[in-house]
């Protein structure tokens, strides 16, 4: 027997709810971890200490290969928070959908 148009709202909005809840929890995870961890920046000190040491040295490849390494931590760390930061707003978007097909259901103005 197939749902009436009733039912078929109700799952969508409880869809949208797990599915709102899922990005959140994703996105507080990916944040947190990366404010725990330090290695990025760790990693790129030493190769910015490394970088001088080549330069003092005279070692322009060294410089180069360091220098390509420090840009890409940076870009490593500023993908994971764009990635954080999609995850929150498309959260938000999903939990107003969700509240949307929900609240004539709940009793809610």
């Amino acid at each position: 027997m197939l749902p009436d148009a009733t039912e078929i709202i109700v799952y969508v909005g409880y869809a949208l709810l797990a599915f709102g809840v899922i990005c959140l929890v994703l996105s507080i995870i990916i944040l947190a971890r990366q404010a725990i961890n330090k290695n990025v920046e760790t990693i790129a000190k030493q190769t910015t200490k490394l970088a001088e040491k080549g330069i003092t040295d005279g070692a322009s490849g060294l410089v180069g290969n360091a220098s390509l390494l420090i840009n890409s931590l940076n870009e490593l760390s500023r993908s994971t928070s764009g990635i954080g930061i999609f995850f929150v707003f498309l959260s938000l978007v999903l939990l107003a959908a969700a509240y949307y097909f929900l609240k004539p259901f709940i009793g809610l103005p």
